[in-house]
């Protein structure tokens, strides 16, 4: 599948005439810790210090604008895992036009809360489907019903020139620091906010390379580019839910394939510790989709030696209650955490004689769990082993090994992980 793409650099200019005035001119800030380990000049692109914390408040409020007046005065609808929403909820409130939110049920009550404060009044949030595709289904069959007009969250001509103008920007500050961006990073999740970019970007520094990021468990753009057409992903992880989509767009697509360098999958667990990191060494909130464009730079870091590189931080729209998951996702990547399900003896000693003979040193159990009390010489129990360094793991699974030979390790069935843990 290829098409002519519908959006040009020109459109990208006119929408931000429309939208200067309206939206943040966020920072592009140079990141001494990431340039230092990364050996390059990182510049992060913040669209988490936007007026909805997010690049979306871009596209919403431009696609709106182009309504006829008479129409946006019927009001609109959109479907949004939550910061397209904010950007729709945003917009209503400041056009003063009535705006039906439909978004997952799955969706971070911070994100709810947001909607609703930017909305004033003005907003209806219908909590409908576990995804975003369900919710966007019922919404635009709502739209029809109504007669109100459908706002894309990314498969349209104005969402796809609004983002864009993220890259107006971008370009601008560039030039003012003398600079050219050998690489760009930007995450993907239904292709509008890469879509806008890359147009604008292509046309102004041809040079620079345009990566797209995706998260691992919901890789809609990457399997469409593979089958050269749109496909829907029958099942999708929705951890990243800034990100989580089944079916990326048709125009978007189109975009990809004629701007985008390359797509690239990150999975869930580098995103954690990419959030952990730029919390702690940077004092930077991003949400799981934010931090996909710097949790990219780990797989780059041979390409971008010496290079300069922009990394947009996509939205702030994090909730402070997934912290534990989101630690919890980053130490089981990082190799650190481990779940087990092992036989203890039921006899008194039993967990001093494993600690002192399968631990290390600086190990630490985080969970001890009997998952079944029998009257018999054995129990079985959930453990979790927090180690030192990720190194120490073979020799640990060897001592465990000798401990209980019929142990099972959690992370090789994640359905048992999820009902035991």
């Amino acid at each position: 599948m290829s098409q002519e793409p519908l959006v040009k650099k020109a459109d990208i200019e006119t929408a931000y005439q429309t939208l200067k005035d309206v939206v943040t001119h966020t920072p592009l800030q140079y990141d001494e810790y990431l340039s230092q380990k990364y050996q390059c000049e990182v510049y992060l692109k913040r669209e988490d210090l936007q007026k909805v914390r997010s690049f979306k408040l871009r596209g919403a409020y431009y696609a709106i604008s182009c309504l006829p007046k008479e129409q946006a005065q019927k009001g609109v609808v959109c479907a949004s895992a939550g910061n397209h929403a904010q950007g729709v909820a945003y917009t209503a409130q400041k056009m003063d036009i009535p705006a039906t939110i439909f978004m997952p049920t799955t969706t971070p009550q911070q994100k709810i809360s947001q909607v609703e404060f930017f909305g004033k009044g003005k907003v209806d949030v219908r909590l409908v489907g576990d995804t975003f595709d369900a919710s966007a289904k019922e919404a635009k069959r709502f739209a029809k019903e109504m007669q109100q007009v459908f706002i894309a969250p990314f498969d349209d001509h104005a969402i796809i020139a609004g983002q864009g103008t993220l890259a107006v920007e971008m370009q601008a500050d560039l030039v003012k620091e003398s600079r050219q961006a050998d690489y760009v990073f930007a995450a993907i999740g239904g292709g509008g906010l890469i879509s806008g970019i890359a147009t604008y970007l292509k046309e102004k520094s041809p040079v620079t390379k345009i990566i797209g990021v995706e998260p691992s468990g919901a890789a809609c753009m990457s399997e469409a580019l593979k089958r050269n057409q749109v496909i829907s992903l029958d099942t999708i992880d929705k951890f990243v839910d800034g990100a989580a989509v089944k079916q990326a767009g048709a125009k978007t697509l189109s975009h990809v394939q004629a701007y985008v360098d390359e797509v690239t999958l990150i999975p869930e667990g580098r995103v954690c510790t990419t959030i952990l990191e730029l919390y702690t060494k940077q004092a930077i909130v991003a949400e799981p989709a934010g931090a996909l464009s710097v949790a990219a730079l780990e797989y780059y870091k041979d390409s971008i030696k010496g290079k300069t590189v922009v990394c947009v931080i996509s939205g702030g729209n994090n909730d402070i209650h997934r912290m534990q998951e989101i630690e919890e996702r980053s130490l089981m990547f990082e190799g650190l955490k481990h779940y087990f399900v092992i036989n203890f003896p039921q006899r008194p000693g039993a967990l001093r004689e494993f600690v002192t003979e399968v631990l290390g040193p600086d190990d630490d159990i985080t969970k001890f769990e009997y998952t079944k009390r029998v009257n018999r010489g054995s129990g079985p129990v959930v453990i979790g082993i927090l180690l030192k360094n990720r190194q120490d793991y073979d020799s640990m699974l060897q001592r465990l090994e000798q401990f209980d030979s019929n142990y099972i390790d959690l992370s090789q069935n994640q359905s048992l992980y999820t009902l035991l843990v």
